[in-house]
């Protein structure tokens, strides 16, 4: 009977050069960069048939982990020889989790689509972990009063569904637009002045906004980060959707 040579797959061994490279190919859910990038592989021990990896995570409560464990397996399970994937669940120090939140950073700035947003704006967001807080009455309350002082304030209305910020301020008037960027709605305040948009301007109501799903609804949030034509701003102020 013939038997099969050494570079039979049967007989194939990985190394952990070779593991670590394919989970290159594991993107962190949250983060939005390989795992490897993140720091987030540590020591690989490969026993014949059987790997076992360190997978160092910013909390070992991370919601995602089940997520992660499930891409890392089906990765370092498909490589040739592999029968057994384990997974020993680190927690990184407080000077790694620095060092992999700076990482995804740099990427999100590298890969972030060009903004009309001036460089000199101070952006901040308005969230909550659930809705009916306050959220919207904060961001038009601190609008008005940067406004009153005389400063220039961008309002991004990103609740697509629950849009409230259009009524808080008695402003209905649709978007318009040149040369294919939207120009916000001004609204003078004191010294100051607002420039507002809001998914409000561009449909009759909320009802109309639930209907839209998808594809559609992240165009549109993807349009009033990229599209707007601010102009001149000292703040900009992001009234978020609940739960972020």
């Amino acid at each position: 009977m013939d038997m099969p040579d050494s570079e039979s797959p049967v007989f194939s061994r990985v190394d952990p050069e070779t593991v670590r490279a394919i989970l290159g190919g594991v993107i962190d859910p949250e983060l939005r960069a390989p795992i490897t990038d993140l720091g987030m592989v540590g020591e690989i021990k490969v026993d014949g048939s059987a790997v076992a990896v360190q997978i160092v995570l910013t909390t070992l409560g991370c919601p995602l982990r089940a997520q992660i464990k499930k891409e890392v397996v089906s990765k370092v399970a498909s490589l040739p020889g592999v029968e057994g994937v384990t997974i020993d669940w680190i927690e990184m120090t407080a000077e790694q989790k620095a060092k992999t939140m700076d990482t995804a950073r740099k990427r999100a700035q590298a890969d972030a689509p060009e903004t009309e947003i001036p460089p000199t704006a101070r952006v901040l967001a308005i969230a909550s972990g659930k809705g009916g807080v306050g959220k919207s009455s904060i961001t038009v309350n601190l609008a008005a009063a940067l406004a009153n002082r005389g400063l220039t304030v961008g309002v991004l209305d990103a609740d697509i569904w629950g849009f409230s910020v259009p009524r808080m301020l008695g402003v209905s008037k649709r978007l318009g637009g040149t040369d294919g960027k939207i120009e916000p709605n001004e609204l003078k305040v004191g010294d100051g002045l607002l420039k507002v948009v809001s998914m409000g301007f561009l449909v009759e109501d909320e009802g109309t906004a639930l209907m839209w799903r998808g594809l559609l609804l992240t165009k549109a949030l993807e349009q009033f980060l990229t599209d707007v034509r601010w102009g001149h701003l000292d703040y900009l102020l992001i009234d978020m959707p609940p739960g972020t």
